[in-house]
């Protein structure tokens, strides 16, 4: 597998460090290499957020790259920042609620916002990206993201693992659909 260089970014709230605490921790659980590297604004909610995760089969050696090969952007300022930094033959993961398109050849907008109030949790938004991603990527299977989630919501959120997959699937659901298309 080569070495995949992803940034996610969005405001700060929107679960944009989760989504790449799930993508790396996933990816070791698959024996790959991975690091995860988070960036904050000043401000912790509403203030930018973002992170650069590093998955490979060979050993990482710095947390820093220049070019991207999977941007996953939660709203329109991080698009703005980041997207002329992806590479011709990298994607655009998109919040299709709050971005309306993007210039890159190959991109997909998901509603998140939307799926997440249907599914009753707003929250579990970047969950549905989760699900989006992995749906494009295929970079682990659906049982290592399912303990992923378990182990990073924990005991004391338990309860809340059912609801979070749910969103990953419908995430999944959306991606397939819109791929047949």
């Amino acid at each position: 597998m080569p070495t995949i260089n992803i940034k996610a970014a969005g405001f700060g709230g929107q679960g944009v460090m989760m989504f790449g605490k799930i993508i790396a921790y996933g990816a070791v659980d698959n024996k790959m290499n991975a690091l995860w590297f988070p960036s904050y604004g000043p401000e912790t909610r509403g203030g930018t957020a973002n992170c650069s995760v590093i998955v490979s089969d060979k050993n990482i050696d710095s947390p820093v790259f220049s070019k991207i090969d999977h941007l996953v952007v939660f709203n329109a300022p991080s698009l703005t920042k980041f997207e002329s930094a992806v590479k011709n033959t990298g994607f655009v993961l998109y919040n299709a609620d709050l971005i309306k398109a993007t210039a890159h050849s190959k991109s997909y907008g998901v509603p998140i916002n939307s799926i997440a109030i249907k599914l009753g949790l707003p929250q579990a938004a970047n969950m549905v990206m989760v699900g989006a991603y992995l749906e494009l990527t295929n970079i682990f299977d659906q049982h290592i993201v399912e303990e992923v989630v378990k182990h990073i919501l924990g005991e004391r959120k338990a309860k809340f693992v059912p609801i979070n997959m749910q969103a990953i699937n419908e995430g999944r659901a959306f991606i397939k659909e819109l791929i047949k298309k």
